[in-house]
């Protein structure tokens, strides 16, 4: 049974490659990369795969029995990307797709939905065989500000009081692993969040007590906090889509307490403390 991994070389795609290599053997995995060469250490083979790049996409699925198309990171490009290769896909004679969507993509207000929800329906369309893992937020999407912070001396954001129900890249990676790689899996979505749900101010309580600091929350305005990103160096689009995604997690979207996750991987999700202590 071949698996080929989409964006194998990002920073969830190579957990779940080393994954792979442990549930079914190095000989099994294919790392599909725009870029060869930045997965030549990954010890699976290695094909050029490149979303941009029609007339490569088939080649690269050939003999491809399961595919676990981790979505693009190219933000108002990823439906039309997603539709060639599920095209590919097809053509190729790929027996199942795993998709990573969104956590609640049908009902949530964030503006990354719409391409997930596309690239959804047209999963269900293409009569292959689908997983989908709507993923919520990463941890480190906000662990990632715990060194500014203590620099600062202030965690700052826009998500108000809402709860957070984000999962590491480790965890997530687990879930795409099991998914793409258990028959049982097969034609399911699956709303993905962690165990645990915290606000903005919580985190930054975790952050003060094990750095010693004071860090308190400061909340702010979507266009302030976006200004801030900007001033520290963010491009302006990305600054304020990052402030409205904040916004949007005010308003429970980054919440879910379902925990479809931990059973799908057969374990806790990783608490926010262990997140800080490695982002610390």
């Amino acid at each position: 049974m071949k698996i080929a991994v989409t964006g194998s070389t990002g920073q969830l795609g190579r957990l779940v490659v080393e994954l792979l290599k442990e549930r079914v053997g190095a000989q099994q995995v294919i790392a599909l990369a725009r870029t060869p060469e930045k997965a030549a250490s990954m010890g699976v083979e290695v094909r050029a795969f490149d979303y941009n790049q029609p007339e490569g996409l088939l080649s690269g699925l050939v003999g491809v029995d399961r595919l676990l198309l981790i979505s693009s990171s190219e933000i108002g490009q990823r439906a039309a990307q997603h539709a060639r290769l599920i095209e590919a896909a097809k053509n190729a004679g790929v027996g199942m797709i795993v998709y990573t969507s969104l956590l609640h993509a049908d009902t949530s207000s964030l503006n990354l939905a719409g391409e997930h929800l596309a690239t959804e329906e047209l999963l269900k369309q293409s009569g292959i065989a689908y997983t989908i893992l709507r993923n919520g937020w990463y941890t480190e999407n906000y662990t990632g500000s715990v060194k500014g912070a203590l620099a600062a001396g202030a965690f700052v954001g826009s998500a108000g009081t809402g709860k957070i129900s984000s999962a590491t890249r480790a965890d997530f990676a687990e879930a795409a692993a099991v998914a793409v790689s258990v028959d049982s899996h097969v034609d399911h979505t699956y709303e993905l969040a962690g165990d645990e749900s915290y606000t903005l101010e919580d985190l930054a309580t975790e952050v003060s007590r094990q750095s010693g600091k004071n860090i308190p929350y400061q909340n702010l305005p979507q266009a302030d906090y976006a200004g801030i990103l900007e001033k520290v160096g963010v491009p302006a689009p990305f600054a304020a889509a990052i402030a409205s995604w904040d916004t949007c997690a005010a308003h429970g979207d980054l919440f879910d307490d379902s925990r479809q996750l931990s059973r799908l991987i057969g374990r806790p999700t990783t608490p926010l403390s262990e997140a800080v202590k490695a982002a610390l």
